[in-house]
This record gives C-alpha cells, sequence and structure tokens, in this order.
C-alpha cells in the first residue's frame, strides 16, 4: 500500500523529444497556435487601443475587419483572393511538375548532375524580380506570365531540396532490401522514394512560401486583380486597413496551403508519424 502510495505522490515526468525538449501532444500543440495567435491580436490592439502607434500607420484589428466585410459584401476581396490563389497554384503545380523530376533524375544520377548542376547553379542566384521583365516581354503582361515568375520562384526550392533527399539515402538500407531479394522497382518505391519523400515535402513547403513572395511582385508591377493588386492600390489611396488586409489574406492563405502539404506528408508517411506519436 505504501509503495503504491510512493508511486502516485512521484511527480509525472514529461516525455522528451531526442534533443531533450518536452514532447507535446498534438491537442497541447493546438492550444499553443491558439494563445500565440490570441497573443499577438491583443497586443496588437492594445498598441493602438493606448494610442502608442499612429491610428493611420496602424489600424486596429477591427478596423481591417470592418474593411473585410466590406470588401467581401460588395465582391471585390472574394475575386482578389481567388485570382492569387489560382495563380500561385498553378505556378505551384507547374514548377512541381518539372522540379521532382529533374530533381529524382539529379539525385540518382551523377551524369545528369554533372550536366544539369551548373545550369541550375548559375540560374538559382537570379531573384524572381528579375525575371519579371522578360516574362513581360516574352509572354505578355497576361496571367502566364504571372505563373511563370511564380513557377520560376517556386522552382529552386523543391529541386534542391528533392535532389538533396535522394542524395542522402542510406546506402545500408538499399543493401539490406537487396539482400532480402527486393527488386529495383520495389526498392526505388519502398526505400529510396519514402527516404527522399521528407525532403521532397520541406522543399514544396519551402516553394510555396516563395510563390506568395513572388506572386506578390509579380501582381505590384502587372495585374489589376489580385491580392498583390489590392496592396499597391491601397498604398495610393493611403488605405492601411486594405494593405494589411490584403497582408493576412496572404497569410492565411500560406497557412492552409501549408497544412496542406504537411497533411499529405503526414498520411503518405505513415510510419513516420507513428514514430512520433511514440515519441
Amino acid at each position: 500500500m505504501s509503495g503504491s502510495s510512493a508511486t502516485e505522490a512521484r511527480p509525472r515526468r514529461h516525455r522528451t523529444t531526442a534533443l531533450g525538449g518536452i514532447l507535446l501532444t498534438p491537442r497541447q500543440r493546438q492550444a499553443l497556435s491558439v494563445a500565440s495567435i490570441a497573443g499577438a491580436l491583443f497586443l496588437w490592439w492594445g498598441l493602438t487601443r493606448i494610442g502608442l502607434i499612429n491610428p493611420v500607420l496602424l489600424p486596429s484589428p477591427g478596423e481591417v475587419f470592418d474593411s473585410f466585410v466590406s470588401s467581401s459584401l460588395d465582391g471585390s476581396l472574394p475575386r482578389h483572393v481567388w485570382a492569387s490563389l489560382l495563380r500561385v497554384i498553378e505556378g505551384f503545380v507547374l514548377a512541381l511538375a518539372i522540379a521532382l523530376p529533374v530533381g529524382v533524375a539529379m539525385g540518382m544520377s551523377q551524369v545528369v548532375r554533372g550536366i544539369v548542376e551548373p545550369l541550375i547553379e548559375l540560374i538559382r542566384p537570379i531573384p524572381p524580380i528579375a525575371i519579371i521583365p522578360i516574362a513581360m516581354l516574352w509572354f505578355g503582361i497576361g496571367e502566364f506570365s504571372k505563373v511563370f515568375i511564380i513557377m520560376y520562384g517556386a522552382f529552386f526550392p523543391i529541386l534542391v531540396n528533392t535532389m538533396a533527399g535522394f542524395r542522402e539515402v542510406d546506402p545500408i538500407h538499399i543493401r539490406a532490401a537487396q539482400t532480402l531479394g527486393a527488386t529495383r522497382l520495389q526498392i526505388f518505391r519502398d526505400v529510396i522514394l519514402r527516404s527522399a519523400f521528407p525532403y521532397m515535402v520541406v522543399g514544396a513547403r519551402l516553394g510555396m512560401g516563395l510563390a506568395f513572395i513572388v506572386l506578390v511582385a509579380a501582381e505590384l508591377i502587372a495585374s489589376s486583380v489580385g491580392l498583390g493588386y489590392l496592396i499597391n492600390d491601397a498604398r495610393y489611396r493611403f488605405r492601411t486597413d486594405e494593405i494589411l488586409l490584403g497582408m493576412v489574406c496572404i497569410g492565411i492563405l500560406g497557412f492552409l496551403l501549408n497544412k496542406l502539404l504537411l497533411e499529405a506528408d503526414r498520411r503518405i508517411v505513415r510510419w513516420r508519424a507513428a514514430r512520433e506519436r511514440q515519441g
């Protein structure tokens, strides 16, 4: 009886990660996320409420919400959001369709990497903003020029991470599969691809973030609809509430698309999700 009482009195120890940090449950992580966003909103509201910041330069959350309601009712905000979202998805999918097979080929073949890598390293430092003039000359100011610029921005993170994932596959795992009689297709599907997939997801997430950055740059220069156009037009009219509204919309879209990529990673790589639950 005394032994059980001592066990019950012993403080419960937190589960820790491999690096020694506290391992949180999904519900605890969600609670921290909600608290973080709520705290940031409260700080924003407090700074504008007590008058430490000029409300013309930083409107309160209430003013931004009022702008959201009015622009949603007149249909302008949904039109801007849909135009930007469609451009990002088209450019991102196009970047995936090109970068993934090229990255796989470069990661698995030294010959392909020797041919392609010098060209990639020459082009990769060129910022997407520098591509905007040439894209407008090649494709005009229509939709495809914007999609092309977004594709260019998202392409390199996906390519580099995909190539790194296939190069970092442990040869011991491949030899073990060969010893067990696995075919080349099975080794590629069950060993190489599974090992490289987390790298590919990281590259896709980075590419998605850059796609939004490039989107705004493209829409600031040559567009009549979109969140970038909304921000630029609000700047000319000195409507900081609409500027912040466009920024918030971009942040929310990026957050949701990033969550979709993480969910795809979790569902496809189920073994890693199970390992994380076990700590």
